[in-house]
């Protein structure tokens, strides 16, 4: 699309903070004006805003606006009716990447040991989660206990932060590592090396590949947009 606008900004409004593109509130494809409960996410969406197609006039698309696209999500699609994307995000409690580890070789499982283990201890002690561990690829049913307190820690996220986890936790196979990173207690670099531990391992041995790799980058780049996202939202 054309760069319609000379200068996006911030104004206060209903609670929260709308993001304005020549003094005129930004709206969701539905019409509302977007409505953002924080000010540095506001700002954050409109300086993407700022630098999108560099002057009015210029080329742009919603690829240049990553934050504003999570933001739209959450308040048009989700808002409405939560209860679905909690309902998905909590499936991933399930099947948590964590819980999977290979018999062999020895140093792969000892590196996802190392990796994981911590994290599913975190998952025990904050949200009294704790998930059982298995080898090789066959499902193993989780405690109803664990995967019920996953799915009330992902309800209790209001529904900007569920589209964020919607980005982050598909992304990393794994609900325990988006938590982690809702919470502050993982960062995104660290969240994305443990979630692809398997790949760079069997990198060691057998090389690289550009569309491997330029894939785990663009991974990478939602994990941290929408890491980045959650932390904007923080009070």
């Amino acid at each position: 699309m054309k760069r319609f606008w000379d200068n996006a900004a911030t104004a206060p409004a209903d609670g929260g903070w709308r993001v304005t593109l020549d003094a005129k509130p930004m709206r969701v494809p539905g019409g509302a004006p977007l409505t953002l409960p924080t000010e540095p996410l506001a700002r954050a969406v409109a300086a993407e805003w700022q630098a999108a197609g560099g002057a009015k006039g210029g080329e742009t698309s919603y690829a240049d606006l990553p934050l504003t696209r999570i933001a739209g999500t959450g308040q048009e699609r989700i808002a409405p009716n939560p209860e679905p994307v909690i309902l998905e995000l909590a499936r991933y409690g399930e099947s948590d990447l964590l819980c999977y580890r290979a018999e062999q070789p020895p140093a792969l499982a000892a590196r996802q040991h190392a990796g994981w283990q911590p994290w599913l201890d975190w998952a025990a002690r904050r949200h009294a989660a704790a998930l059982l561990v298995t080898t090789g690829i066959i499902h193993v049913a989780q405690p109803s206990d664990s995967l019920a307190a996953l799915a009330a820690a992902v309800a209790a996220y209001d529904p900007l932060a569920l589209a964020a986890l919607g980005v982050v936790v598909p992304a990393l196979g794994s609900l325990v590592l988006g938590l982690a990173l809702a919470e502050a207690a993982l960062d995104a670099p660290t969240a994305h090396g443990l979630a692809t531990i398997d790949e760079t391992f069997q990198e060691e041995f057998w090389g690289t590949d550009p569309e491997v790799l330029a894939r785990r980058a663009r991974v990478a780049e939602d994990v941290a947009v929408a890491a980045r996202f959650l932390a904007l939202l923080r009070p």
